[in-house]
């Protein structure tokens, strides 16, 4: 067996594995914070009324330190609790990229004035781009299948109008305050089966996307930006921002490899794109993102991770 295809299949286990136990930890995790805090709480402070919401989705994905992948629970959590649609795409876009951990290393190995560029450009792009994409009616590309309420009062409302408690005492399925018996005791029922039941949904597009992942990070050349990617090579930004987005690599990981390919000569604005491309967004992401979104709605999202990165890279070309 070849060592590339040993990488090959070393890879695909582990992301499996990991993606697996992150995407149902994160489901059951999002579950019991969604029995905590009601889904109107949720829409008020995610609002898309104002800039507040905007900016509280970027600090909400700023504290949570996912990866691309595993942010996606917690989006199908925030449309389930039918958040402001701005504000969600702004969290999907700042989570991978602004947790402290990813700030941390990158001040540690590039310093401040990239990270400050870095930081700036997601930041910017990500509140810009969650703005427009409201103003622009995107809300209506989300599949109608990932807004469906899982509760049955908001399905069946109608029927605990017509029939309320009764006089002896029992209390209403909708809109009555239940006992503090009855809360404690049903307020985590089928926590793991929502959670288990979200993973099953997911399952085939996140093997699919492991499985092409898995591939590219076995066989694509090593040295293939270092050949093309030189500081005074302007054009190499796109590229590298083109070759970012289909790796699976969190930004913990890409870091170190960026200091080494800056190292050899590859220009800090190529190092800077091929950060966020591939931390921003990963082919295994927009195959899971398919189950929650149509394609213009996923088209404008790859639109905007180029855009950041594109724009991060040229802004360290010019000005670092």
């Amino acid at each position: 067996m070849s060592s590339q295809l040993q990488d090959t299949l070393g890879m695909f286990a582990f992301l499996a594995v990991e993606l697996s136990f992150l995407f149902i930890g994160i489901s059951f995790l999002v579950g019991v914070l969604q029995r905590h805090i009601p889904p109107s709480k949720v829409e008020a402070l995610l609002s898309s009324s104002g800039s507040r919401g905007y900016f509280l989705a970027a600090g909400l994905g700023a504290i949570t330190p996912f990866c691309s992948c595993s942010t996606i629970p917690m989006l199908k959590g925030l449309i389930r609790a039918r958040a402001g649609f701005g504000p969600m795409v702004v969290f999907l876009f700042s989570s991978p990229l602004l947790n402290p951990i990813i700030v941390g290393l990158l001040v540690a190995t590039f310093g401040f004035t990239l990270t400050a560029i870095y930081v700036l450009a997601a930041l910017v792009v990500a509140v810009g781009a969650g703005w427009l994409l409201q103003a622009l009616g995107f809300e209506r590309y989300v599949r109608k299948t990932a807004v469906e309420e899982s509760s049955g009062c908001s399905a069946s409302a109608s029927s605990c109008d017509a029939a309320p408690a009764e006089s002896s005492g029992e209390v209403s399925s909708c809109g009555a305050q239940p006992s503090d018996t009855l809360k404690a005791k049903g307020k985590y029922s089928g926590l793991w089966r929502e959670a288990w039941s979200d993973f099953v949904d997911v399952l085939p597009y996140l093997l699919i996307g492991i499985a092409i992942g898995s591939v590219i990070y076995g066989f694509m050349p090593t040295d293939l930006l270092e050949q093309y990617a030189g500081a005074d090579n302007p054009f190499a930004i796109p590229v590298a921002a083109v070759i970012g987005v289909p790796l699976y690599i969190r930004a913990e990981a890409v870091i170190p490899l960026a200091a080494a390919l800056m190292a050899k000569g590859v220009g800090a604005g190529t190092v800077l794109a091929l950060i966020i491309g591939s931390a921003g967004a990963s082919l295994t992401e927009l195959i899971l993102l398919r189950s929650l979104f149509t394609l213009k709605l996923l088209t404008a999202f790859v639109a905007v991770i180029f855009a950041m990165a594109m724009i991060a890279g040229y802004a360290t070309y010019l000005f670092f």
